[in-house]
Formats: structure tokens, sequence, C-alpha cells
């Protein structure tokens, strides 16, 4: 712990308030905890699962049990349904959190007043406009097909018709500035604040691949808003004086996201500062955090027995009929503990559909046209931002390469990519490449 060499992956407490109710509807889930240890060459070795339920649906008694690896045996075949709980945990939150509300919702307000608020001549309008292609259409059709009431994620993920309700529920932790990468892995303690620093981050341990690159790629990103905000901001007074600018904030904080109007975190806008901080952000979210939390989920989740979205049995106790069903054929018992086959194929397609690049995705660092500003100074300063990401797409490549990195490919050897930019490749891109950032929240 000292070290800080004790990880959680934690599903515990937002999920138990919610799980009289979600297994009333016969799924059998759990809260969960995993403490997981970080050995030396920075693979992370699973110490114990701790699983939670309420006793009854209307006490608020909770009963835990403790899981331990093992290799063989019986206790080896319990590790094995106590992760795949976990997994359904982590497939729920990845889909209703860090996927739909940390991406596609909370950016919505944001694209609402910049097409209100900010004129298409607007240089903060030029800067975002590409960052919000096709989100807009995208998440209607999630409305109408994925998060609605009866809809996709409702009938694979556990949470089942709770899943908007527990969605809604996170969002009160939500922070825009902790969106900031540096900022959330300082939160999640994955790095340490930089003290030369406040914007940057200085990383745990290196064989990290989401931190690392990500890093690499936040720091383009905000290399590039400074240049851009240099040419037409000259300092903090001219931000202030933007009436268009402070109409667009005022919006998002007020109406956008009203809800969190009183919070004392929101950047003022006052500053230039507070200015790149929030443009920064913002594109990170829309380009960057989409991508990775995306256009991985086939190859790495498309497995139902690796990666479960829910489950139909409870882990058996000693003594019980399930038991000795359970000791009778311990892979029987699991297979019959998976989702059925309609809701696994379900869930297999729809990872496959969003895991897919579109023909016409315009990536980081591209335009769609090169007329998109008549500014020369704007556009040397774009040419820089694109040869960084070229920089970082080398460096993706060389860490791929370092067998000493064995985050990086894994026991299968398929590279960590999702943060590989792309940036320069023009030809016709469709499909699981399992590559490239998009600009925008298009799928």
């Amino acid at each position: 712990m000292n070290q800080w060499r004790i990880f959680i992956l934690d599903h515990h407490d937002y999920v138990l308030p919610f799980l009289g109710k979600i297994n009333s509807e016969g799924v059998c889930a759990y809260a969960s905890r995993a403490l997981l240890f970080l050995r030396e060459d920075a693979t992370l070795k699973p110490l114990a699962i701790e699983l939670s339920y309420p006793v009854s649906s209307d006490s608020n008694e909770m009963e835990s049990r403790v899981f331990l690896p093992a290799k063989e045996g019986t206790d080896r075949a319990l590790w094995q349904l106590a992760k795949a709980h976990v997994a359904a945990n982590d497939s729920a939150y990845h889909q209703l959190i860090s996927h739909w509300l940390h991406t596609h919702a909370v950016v919505e307000p944001f694209i609402i007043a910049t097409r209100r608020q900010l004129s298409v001549m607007h240089p903060v309008h030029r800067l975002l406009e590409p960052h919000f292609k096709d989100t807009m259409h995208i998440n209607a059709l999630a409305r109408s097909i994925l998060i609605n009431s009866g809809g996709i994620l409702e009938k694979t993920l556990f949470t089942g018709k709770f899943s908007m309700e527990l969605s809604s529920e996170l969002y009160k932790e939500w922070r825009f500035d902790e969106q900031a990468l540096p900022s959330d892995l300082v939160k999640r303690r994955m790095a340490l604040e930089d003290p030369e620093s406040p914007t940057e981050a200085q990383i745990l341990f290196q064989d990290y691949p989401y931190g690392l690159d990500g890093l690499d790629v936040w720091l383009a990103i905000d290399t590039w808003v400074k240049d851009f905000c240099d040419l037409f901001y000259e300092d903090d007074d001219s931000v202030k004086s933007d009436t268009e600018i402070q109409g667009w904030w005022s919006e998002i904080r007020n109406v956008g996201h009203g809800d969190k109007r009183n919070e004392t975190w929101w950047y003022q806008m006052t500053t230039k500062t507070d200015l790149t901080k929030t443009l920064t952000t913002l594109i990170w979210i829309s380009s960057a955090l989409h991508a990775s939390v995306n256009f991985g989920q086939y190859a790495y989740a498309g497995y139902p027995p690796n990666r479960p979205t829910r489950c139909r049995k409870f882990i058996p106790d000693e003594g019980t009929m399930e038991f000795a069903e359970f000791l009778e054929d311990p892979d029987k018992y699991f297979l019959n503990m998976l989702p059925e086959r309609f809701e696994a194929t379900l869930g297999i397609a729809l990872m496959e559909v969003l895991s897919r690049h579109t023909s016409d995705e315009v990536y980081l660092g591209q335009r769609p046209t090169s007329e998109w500003i008549d500014n020369n100074e704007v556009k040397q300063k774009f040419e820089k931002f694109i040869e960084s990401l070229q920089e970082i797409e080398k460096q993706v490549m060389e860490r791929n390469r370092d067998s000493k990195l064995k985050n990086r490919c894994g026991p299968i050897k398929m590279p960590y990519r999702l943060l590989y930019p792309d940036a320069t490749k023009v030809e016709f891109r469709e499909g699981i490449t399992a590559k490239g950032i998009p600009n925008s929240v298009s799928i």
C-alpha cells in the first residue's frame, strides 16, 4: 500500500443501492470490489474479489463473500465464477458511464451552445466544429434504439431497465475539469501531479498504454489549442470582453449542464487559461477519450465467456442443491451462468457495430477541406499539430515493439493502438481497425 502497488477495481458502493431492484427482475448481480497487485514487470495480478448483495429487497443488511485466486479444484472454478460477476459490473460501467455518459452525453450541451451562441465566423466555432461532426445524429439514434426503454442496453446489461437511472445517478459525481486527462489520472491514482506543470502529470509506471499514449496526445492537443488561442486573444481581458464566449459559457454552465450550475469547480472563463483548459478538455473528450473507450470494444470484449454483460446465476453456497450442481460439472454451471444466446449475440453485434470506423471519418489532425480557415498563421500552427501527431505515431509503434512493456500487447500479442492518431492517411478506411482517433463522437 505504501509503495502504491495495490489497485482496486471498485464497482461496489454505487451498485449496491440498485441491487434489490435489479435482482427482482430475474438477474443475478452483485456489487464487486477487486484488488490487484502491481508486479515488478508492471502487470497486474488479481489478489482478491469481494462480492456483496442485500439479504432481501427491503433490507439494508448486506452479505459479502471473498474469493481468492486458485490454480486447481473447486476454488479455481469459484474464482472463475467470481471473475465473471466482476466483468458484468465492469461491462455495464463501461457502456453506461465511460462510454455513454462521459463522452456522448456530456459533450451534447457544448455542441448546442456552440451553435446557438458562437457565430460560424467565430474562431472558437471554427476550432470546435470538426469535433462535433455527427454527434447529435448518433446521440439521437442511441436514444431511439440503444439507451431507450426496452432498448439494446437494457436487454444486454445486468442493470436492465435501471440502466439510465444508474447513469443519471453517477452524473451527480461528474466534473468537467476532472475529465482533463492529467486530472483524471491523478484522481484515479494512476499518476502524480507534476509540480513543474499543473496541467500535466507524472505517470506512476511507464507500462500503462492508455496513460502514456494519452498524455502524449493530450499535450499535442493542449499545445495546438494554446497556439490557436494566442492568435486571437491577446490577454485575459480579451477573453472577458468576448461577449459570444461569455454567452457560450453561460449557456453551457447554466442551461446545458444546469443541474451543476452552482458547483464551484467550473472555470470562471475570465482568463486565457480558463479558455484553453476548456477547449483542450472538450477536444480530448470528443476525440481521444471516445476513441479509447469505443473502438476497441469488439477486440477486447467480443467473446462473451471472457466478458459477460450479465449473469443468470449467483455463486452457490456450500451445502445447497446449486452447489451440488456446480460440483457435478463446474464448466456447465459457468456456461449456464452466462447470458442466453440471444442476449450474447445481441451484445456481440452491438460491440462490432460500435467498433467500426465509418467511411467518411475525419481524424485528429485532419480537416474535411483545406479551406476550413483562411488564416495562414493558423494553418502553420495546424501543420505543427500534425507533425506532433506523426511523432506520437512513431512513439506508439516503438513502444509496441518493446518486449519489456508487457501491457502493450498482452499474451495474445495484439498491440495497443487505440490512441495511435493515424492522422496522415487519406485512403478509404472502414471497419474494425482498432486504431485512429476520429475528431468527434460519431458512433
